[in-house]
């Protein structure tokens, strides 16, 4: 068998889509059909079933995907024991962040990569958490933060911190010290809100934390972004639920009232996760510890 073969297999059966795992390798679909397919011949036996909704393995494709992401994982292995021979770790790692904290933690943590471990490439993904989990699944990514992640098969998640979530306002001249004065979660619904789409991770938290007081959220714009969030609340279009952390990181602080939110406060738990199906490599367990000393020092100093 070949190995780009089993590779490609692997994205495939992964992605459940030629589409995206050819998007994925830089693969044009064509080659990568081939490629599958000669592997199938070889074994003779189909690996995986083609509908017009992607591609998914069967029993055997299910064994051999087993199998590769085994093979796989020990020909990285292989190649990062051979760099160490030269002195350095050479592996690749996909890392995944979420907006607000990728733009305090990005360059920080490159600059600590390049210096650390020079010899391994490390690519930096930015989305919500719900796109992040998904990617760590399927293996387009290594090691993803995420936020208020659910219990998911495939993902091995550790707690790292809690940031407390604010009612975010529009500033205006008048009233500028009540504007600012803590409201409870009960007050909160009846404010209306600019808020990312279901299933964001802070968007579940909020809808689940008023259910409990027999309340719901009063939606006046659904939007995924954070930038786009807070350019609505400047122009008046709403409040948002946000971290102080988001806010702080936009450039436009000064634009915003943020009022704690009480009685009870909002909490948004960020977790460091990782694939329980793929082992990490030792670059992947370098970068790890280094992305938690990093982690570690630049909120300490936020």
């Amino acid at each position: 068998m070949d190995l780009k073969q089993i590779e490609y297999f692997v994205r495939v059966a992964e992605l459940g889509s030629f589409t995206r795992a050819s998007v994925v390798l830089n693969v044009a679909q064509p080659a990568l059909s081939r490629q599958v397919r000669l592997l199938e011949v070889e074994l003779r036996q189909n690996l995986l079933v083609r509908n017009g909704r992607g591609a998914s393995p069967t029993e055997a494709g299910k064994l051999l995907l087993e199998h590769g992401r085994g093979i796989l994982h020990q020909v990285e292995r292989a190649r990062e024991e051979l760099g160490r021979v030269r002195g350095a770790l050479a592996g690749q790692v996909a890392l995944g962040l979420p907006p607000s904290i990728a733009k305090v933690l990005t360059v920080p943590l490159t600059r600590a990569a390049r210096s650390r471990l020079p010899d391994a490439a490390l690519s930096i993904s930015e989305g919500l958490s719900v796109s992040l989990r998904e990617a760590l699944v399927t293996g387009r990514l290594d090691i993803a933060l995420l936020y208020n992640t659910l219990p998911t098969p495939g993902i091995e998640a550790t707690a790292l911190l809690q940031e407390e979530l604010f009612l975010v306002q529009r500033r205006v001249p008048a009233s500028r010290r009540a504007r600012a004065a803590p409201i409870t979660l009960r007050e909160l619904a009846a404010i209306p809100l600019v808020i990312p789409t279901r299933p964001n991770a802070m968007r579940m938290l909020v809808e689940s934390e008023l259910a409990r007081l027999g309340c719901r959220p009063q939606i006046a714009l659904e939007i995924d972004g954070v930038p786009a969030i807070l350019d609505l609340v400047a122009d008046g279009a709403g409040s948002a639920v946000l971290s102080m952390n988001a806010v702080a990181t936009s450039g436009k602080a000064s634009n915003y009232i943020t009022r704690p939110i009480r009685t009870p406060s909002l909490r948004s738990e960020l977790s460091l996760a990782v694939s329980s199906l793929r082992p990490a490599t030792l670059t992947q367990q370098a970068m790890l510890a280094l992305l938690r000393e990093t982690l570690g020092t630049v909120l300490t100093t936020a």
